[in-house]
This record gives structure tokens, C-alpha cells and sequence, in this order.
């Protein structure tokens, strides 16, 4: 019975859709991947939250608890705001502050934020979808504050101000930053939410600066919308924090339990907050330590996998990387990959994305290559034995 049953997991997990893979794309937070990679804390703490669980019950007084008890506390902490709540994905955390703060009025947004997504999912879609009225102000290069403060009616509920993912806009070019439309929105009685996108908690060495949460929060927005699975290195999450007084409302909101969290996802997600408490275990967090790695580390990682390669035609060249999901947009990430070349390289890239593990990297100009910049050091020896595998 026991050689049964581990016969049948066995066939589950070979034709699982989401099993391994070894990302030598060049893009650390691949979004077809799976985005960020756990922390080693965070995968324990799901896998602990896979049985019976405490989810919902306080421990101490034996009654029924709040769901969100362990992350509150800790993304007030990390942030400087008063309240916090947790959903999803960050489109549902834009859409659930929507749906309580705005729907029926009005919602401004300057022209050069109307961003679409992946999966052609669009921001003037989801304020329609929330039975809020889009109101678009200024031009795609250039808005101002009088372009917001021009537009404010009697229905205007809220301003929503969006990080622009997965572009940039240079040149001759304007926008009003969060305190600008804070002084507006306090002015007016209205509500100003910031959609940062990548949820930046610490600011990366060496790499383009991105406004931080906790900057957002501390320049007056009421609420900030971002997300788990970027650059806090989490699991996919969409996170607010904000004021306590508008916050209120989303926990209310019918919306909330259609789009809450389930168990494994909240107890990975505590976990990877609870690293960001001290620079020293934030080091843990694998997707800060692949953006903050040295192009010396990825040299040694390079060289190592042609070393393991033996005989084989590699070579260790300079490569672009990038840090993916809309995360730093426009950012080239200096890394190192290994090259090879020969007859019938697309058919060696698919019998090594086919391969368990499975490896994705690229191909360009006739040759195969491994980018160093999202595989770990524990992944170097499979990648080889994949590729030689892969090369028969």
C-alpha cells in the first residue's frame, strides 16, 4: 500500500506544471517563473501552515482570531504606517481600496500612469470595475498639480498615483511627486493613494533608486498599494498600509474575502517580513542577494559551471540581466553567462527546458546562454549535469 501511494505521488509531481526550474534566463524575478524565490524561512513556514494550522484561532484565549494578526504588526513596523492589510496580488489590493473608497465618485490619474500590466490587464479597466469614474489629467510626458487640483469635483473620491512598471518616461517630462499631491488631497478631503509596485522596503546598492514604501508613506499618501512576490522577495501578496482611518474600510469591505490570503501564503509571507526586520537576516532574502550581487560573484559562478562542463565547448561571456516583473525598469544589471555553441541549439534549449530539473536560459546569435544571474550556487553542479544530458 505504502510503495502504491508513493508510486502515485511520484506520477503527480512528474506531470505537475509547476515544478522546478533552473531560471538562467538573465531575469531575476521572472514572472513566468514564479517571480521571487523563497527564503529558506519562508518555504519552512509554509510548509509548517500545510497541516492544521493556527490561521484563525488565538492560541492563548482559545477563541477565534484574526487572520492577518502576524503580518499587521510587521508591515506597520517595516512601512512607519498606522494600519496594514493583506490581499492577494497587488490588483486586487488597488481594487478592494477602489471598491471601498471610490466607488460611485470619481478617481483621478494622470495620463502617463494608465499603465497596463501583464496579461493586458489595465488600470482605467479595474477603476471601471470598482463602479468608479476614471478622470485622466494631464499629458502621457508632463503632469503638473494643477492638473490634478483643476480636476477635483464634487465626486472626486480619490487620487491615485501609480508607479509607471515596466517602463520609463524620460526627456521633457513632469509629474507631481506623493507630498505635492498629499498637501491636494488634504486640502480637498480626498483620499491619495500611491500604487508603488515593487514594494522597495530598503534601497538597493549600486542599483537605479526606487521610492521605498516606508518614503511614501512618510511623504503623506494615505494609502500604498505593492506588492509581495518583487522586491520584498515574498510570496505573491498585495499589500496596503496607510492610516488607520482608511484603512478601516477595506477590512470591511465584502471584497476582502473574495481576495484574502490562504495559510501557506500568509505564513511565507511573515517570514520573509520577519528577515526584512534586520539588515542581517534581509541578506537571506533571495531576491535581494541576487540584485545585490557583485559581477566578481558571477564571474566565480560562471567560470565554476564551465569548470563542471569538462571538456565541453563554454565560454564565460559579459551579459545583461535585469531584474524582471516590472521591478527597476530600464535597469541593466551587469552579469555573466555561459555560451556555447554548434549545430541544433534550439533543440538542445528544449530538451533542457524539458528536463527535471527543468532549465530555462536563452538563445542569441546561434548560441546557447546560461546566465549566471538568478542561479544559486547550489544549482551549478544539476545545471552541468543537465547540459550534458541535454547535449547527447
Amino acid at each position: 500500500m505504502l510503495l502504491a501511494e508513493a508510486g502515485a505521488v511520484l506520477r503527480a509531481e512528474a506531470g505537475t506544471r509547476t515544478r522546478r526550474v533552473i531560471n538562467a534566463t538573465g531575469i531575476a524575478l521572472h514572472t513566468n517563473l514564479g517571480r521571487a524565490p523563497l527564503a529558506a524561512e519562508a518555504v519552512a513556514a509554509a510548509a509548517a501552515a500545510a497541516g492544521c494550522c493556527a490561521l484563525e484561532f488565538d492560541l492563548e484565549a482559545g477563541v477565534r482570531g484574526q487572520r492577518l494578526r502576524g503580518v499587521e504588526p510587521l508591515l506597520v513596523r517595516l512601512t512607519g504606517a498606522e494600519s496594514a492589510v493583506a490581499v492577494n496580488n497587488n490588483a486586487a489590493a488597488v481594487l478592494l481600496a477602489l471598491g471601498a473608497l471610490a466607488a460611485g465618485g470619481e478617481v483621478i490619474v494622470s495620463r502617463g500612469e494608465l499603465v497596463e500590466i501583464g496579461g493586458g490587464f489595465r488600470i482605467p479597466d479595474v477603476i471601471r470595475q470598482c463602479g468608479a469614474v476614471l478622470v485622466e489629467v494631464g499629458t502621457t510626458n508632463r503632469t503638473r498639480l494643477a492638473d490634478y487640483a483643476a480636476a477635483v469635483t464634487e465626486r472626486t473620491r480619490m487620487v491615485l498615483k501609480i508607479h509607471p512598471s515596466n517602463y520609463r518616461i524620460v526627456g521633457f517630462t513632469a509629474e507631481a511627486g506623493v507630498s505635492e499631491l498629499a498637501g491636494l488631497a488634504r486640502e480637498r478631503g480626498l483620499v491619495l493613494m500611491a500604487d508603488v509596485g515593487s514594494g522597495t522596503l530598503v534601497e538597493l546598492p549600486g542599483r537605479a533608486r526606487e521610492a521605498t514604501v516606508r518614503q511614501a508613506v512618510a511623504e503623506g499618501a494615505d494609502l500604498v498599494a505593492f506588492s509581495g512576490d518583487k522586491l520584498l522577495g515574498g510570496p505573491q501578496a498585495g499589500l496596503v498600509v496607510g492610516r488607520e482611518a482608511v484603512i478601516g474600510p477595506l477590512r470591511l469591505h465584502p471584497l476582502m474575502r473574495a481576495v484574502r490570503l490562504d495559510k501557506m501564503t500568509l505564513a511565507a509571507l511573515e517570514a520573509t517580513l520577519r528577515l526584512h526586520v534586520d539588515p542581517a537576516t534581509a541578506e537571506r532574502i533571495p531576491a535581494l542577494r541576487m540584485l545585490g550581487q557583485t559581477e566578481a560573484v558571477l564571474q566565480a559562478r560562471a567560470e565554476r559551471l564551465v569548470a563542471a562542463l569538462g571538456e565541453m565547448d563554454a565560454r564565460v561571456e559579459a551579459t545583461e540581466g535585469e531584474a524582471g516583473a516590472g521591478s527597476l525598469p530600464g535597469t541593466v544589471i551587469a552579469s555573466r553567462g555561459v555560451t556555447m555553441g554548434g549545430t541544433g541549439i534550439d533543440g538542445v534549449a528544449r530538451r533542457l527546458r524539458l528536463g527535471k530539473p527543468a532549465v530555462v536560459g536563452r538563445v542569441a546569435r546561434g548560441r546557447l546562454v546560461l546566465d549566471m544571474l538568478a542561479v544559486g550556487d547550489d544549482e551549478v553542479d544539476g545545471l552541468a549535469a543537465a547540459v550534458r544530458l541535454a547535449w547527447r
